[in-house]
């Protein structure tokens, strides 16, 4: 890959100013302040909000607290979308500090008492199903996320998918598990130089060959309940010529670039910039995709101000 290291820090130490509040229907003890927090983009809601769990933990009754989950104005936000896509595809046209609510999902002792007193299991299985209505998390829109394992087993999944892409997984597959691990324990701990010295393997191809054999991507539209458009895309036209940005959304979302009465209706998104619709997908692969290895694009409204 083409050295910008600038260029990878820049996008590694991305942060949002984020300020977390209790939901209000929440039972507590006191009343509970918000948190703030400097949210840092390439990472995972579940995995950096350890701090705001426990703030809020501190008003709450503890044998209440089971899940913790986030939304943004009534969305539920998905754990296992980067931050920053997040924040892009939801709140990027929106006043700072991003505002996030915080929900937990409770345990109530009553599904215990039953069962320890031997209560007909019928009556059992009605009361967990109350329970799981009860407790107000958004089966449809979330996958649960009981701990950092299942943090780690998504994120190596996507970057094994973006290898059998560029590589047909032979660079993965002929890394050794320590190596796996670092690049985990890179994202975790926030360690920029510890992830990139196993992630640069990842960013490398044959001189011969110009490019990946295919670019991971996948892009995102804020106006649509399909969750994301993926499909297989080469860096490099049959003619040799380098393919662009803008050549992968005229083949795979035109809609994103074709203007009304001359007048742009969407931006594109990459981290918080829009970039030049000229600039080789080759480039953006290497530079600017998430730590997962995928380029995740926004496609949203423009604002009208």
């Amino acid at each position: 890959m083409t050295d910008d290291k600038d260029v990878l820090r820049d996008v590694w130490f991305g942060r949002i100013p984020t300020c977390f509040t209790l939901y209000q229907d929440e039972i507590t003890e006191r009343e509970a302040d918000p948190y703030y927090l400097l949210l840092p983009r390439i990472s995972y809601l579940t995995l950096v909000t350890d701090k705001v769990k426990k703030h809020f933990q501190k008003v709450m009754r503890q044998e209440e607290v089971s899940e913790i989950w986030f939304e943004y104005e009534g969305t539920p936000l998905k754990w296992h979308y980067p931050i920053g896509l997040l924040f892009d595809l939801h709140a990027s046209n929106t006043a700072l500090p991003w505002s996030i609510t915080v929900h937990f999902k409770k345990v109530v002792e009553l599904l215990f008492f039953l069962k320890h007193f031997h209560c007909n299991l019928f009556l059992v299985s009605r009361v967990r199903e109350w329970l799981l209505h009860s407790s107000n998390f958004p089966e449809k829109d979330l996958l649960h996320c009981h701990s950092k394992d299942v943090i780690e087993a998504h994120f190596m999944a996507c970057i094994k998918e973006a290898d059998a892409l560029k590589h047909k997984s032979q660079v993965i597959n002929e890394m050794q598990k320590k190596d796996h691990k670092q690049l985990w324990m890179g994202l975790q701990n926030d360690k920029f130089e510890q992830f990139w010295a196993i992630n640069r393997k990842l960013m490398e191809y044959p001189p011969e060959d110009n490019g990946f054999r295919y670019i991971p991507f996948r892009i995102y539209q804020a106006t649509t309940e399909r969750p994301f458009i993926q499909k297989l895309f080469r860096p490099i036209a049959s003619g040799g010529q380098l393919h662009t940005l803008g050549d992968l959304l005229k083949d795979v979302c035109p809609s994103a670039i074709i203007t009304e009465d001359g007048e742009q209706k969407t931006q594109v998104m990459i981290h918080g910039i829009e970039p030049m619709l000229e600039t080789p997908i080759q480039w953006l692969s290497e530079h600017m995709s998430y730590p997962d290895n995928f380029l995740h694009i926004s496609i949203i409204p423009r604002p009208t101000d």
